[in-house]
């Protein structure tokens, strides 16, 4: 028997896959007149009040208990306030593509991270996937491997190593812990108001005198985007895809996300595609096909009596 396809896990990598490629230049936009900590904390804000809502019409809005608030705490911090907020900041200095191959190693640490945790039994087959793939990404970006030992980035390479890593110990947290609720929205509900709270905090301590006439429509807009496509559309099928599949078959997504970032680059900046991210693009989606890739399990022969 043929299985059926799951709709909904194609639509949520699919998600996952192309919005949170566009959300490198969203946060790009939105920091150039925003601080970014008060990027994050609207970001998320406003994604926990959406979430509030859905959970009213459905009437599901309820209290967790101290156990899983406590479950969600844990990648909240991690992959909300570290992960994406660190990327926030560095991209004030470091470029959106410099950022988003920088994030493409995560597929790496959650690789290893799986593996030390038990959630997948070493491969080579995995390892040589992530390799491909993010060689890929490397190969988009060789002209500029320069920027890594530019002074001015060091700092926000430093975050974005922070970021990466907090993302990979969230998503490996998030598969252990994430079946003993089932209700993604209202585990994200509690994610994002608990992380917002976090940063609305941390915006008043690192920018105590702001002056809101001085943020631009452009980068207003792209908070907005940022908050309903790139923290309630993607998070919410980011945590639907770990239900289902492993943490490294969903993070090998962030080398889509690069291809994506570029691709946004050549729209709305006028950056040329050139043969090395044809090429870079082979061995992106090489590098996801063997890592997704399953041989047919054989049923086994009934023997004729």
């Amino acid at each position: 028997m043929k299985q059926n396809l799951d709709y909904k896990l194609i639509f949520a990598l699919a998600a996952v896959g192309i919005i949170w490629g566009t959300t490198f230049l969203g946060i790009r936009v939105a920091v150039e007149t925003i601080p970014p900590w008060f990027v994050t904390s609207i970001r998320q804000g406003l994604a926990g009040l959406i979430m509030m809502i859905i959970l009213l019409f459905k009437k599901e809005l309820k209290w967790i208990g101290w156990e899983n608030l406590k479950h969600q705490l844990v990648p909240s911090i991690l992959m909300i306030v570290v992960a994406n907020g660190f990327t926030t900041v560095a991209e004030q200095t470091v470029p959106s593509g410099l950022a988003s191959v920088i994030s493409a190693m995560s597929p790496i640490l959650i690789f290893l991270g799986s593996i030390l945790f038990k959630l997948q039994k070493p491969s080579l087959k995995g390892l040589v996937g992530v390799i491909i793939g993010f060689s890929g990404v490397v190969f988009i970006f060789k002209d500029g491997l320069g920027s890594f030992l530019d002074a001015d980035y060091r700092i926000g390479m430093m975050f974005m190593g922070f970021a990466i890593t907090a993302w990979a110990a969230g998503t490996i947290y998030t598969k252990i812990h994430g079946n003993k609720s089932k209700n993604i929205v209202l585990n994200l509900f509690y994610q994002f108001t608990m992380a917002s709270c976090i940063q609305i905090v941390l915006a008043f301590i690192f920018s105590p005198t702001i002056d809101v006439s001085l943020w631009s429509a452009t980068s207003i807009f792209a908070a907005l985007y940022l908050s309903i496509f790139g923290s309630v559309i993607a998070f919410f099928s980011y945590n639907y895809a770990l239900k289902h599949v492993t943490p490294v078959q969903v993070s090998i997504l962030a080398y889509i996300n690069t291809i994506i970032a570029v691709f946004f680059g050549w729209l709305i900046l006028d950056e040329k595609i050139t043969i090395d991210f044809i090429i870079a693009t082979i061995l992106i989606i090489l590098g996801v096909f063997i890592i997704n890739y399953k041989k047919k399990e054989k049923l086994p022969e009934i023997e004729n009596k």
